[in-house]
């Protein structure tokens, strides 16, 4: 099994999946991690020139049609993963791994070895509140 989470520095989880420059990869086999792997991710830096659409008061941040093209690369990356863990993240973003198979988790454990153990466990927060 694969765990992907989003990063800003290796360690910790990224919170907002969007702005994260990085993917860690840990391969678990056998309830243990056993690999580590740093990946580069597409996000608002890669689409900065692009812009933001306008979104209307109901809305959801991600669930525009030009926001599809940029998760898809986002996706491409860890497509490989089973689950991807973050702090926070757009409605868009998490319907659209959960469309490419990859279970979206959304937490307040802060340590990305630590969230992946504990989701091993069964005993990882998912915090859907956290969706925008």
């Amino acid at each position: 099994m694969k765990i992907a989470a989003v990063s800003e520095d290796g360690i910790n989880v990224s919170q907002h999946f969007g702005r994260a420059p990085y993917y860690v990869v840990l391969t678990v086999e056998e309830g243990r991690i056993v690999d580590s792997e740093t990946r580069p991710k597409a996000g608002h830096h890669t689409f900065a020139t692009q812009g933001h659409p306008r979104l209307a008061r109901s809305e959801r941040h991600g669930c525009d049609a030009g926001s599809q093209p940029k998760h898809q690369r986002m996706a491409e990356t860890i497509a490989d993963c089973d689950l991807l863990i973050a702090g926070g993240m757009g409605q868009g973003a998490y319907e659209s791994l959960k469309g490419y198979g990859i279970r979206p988790i959304v937490t307040d454990v802060g340590d990305i070895r630590e969230a992946a153990l504990r989701y091993l466990e069964g005993n990882l927060p998912d915090l859907r509140e956290r969706l925008h």
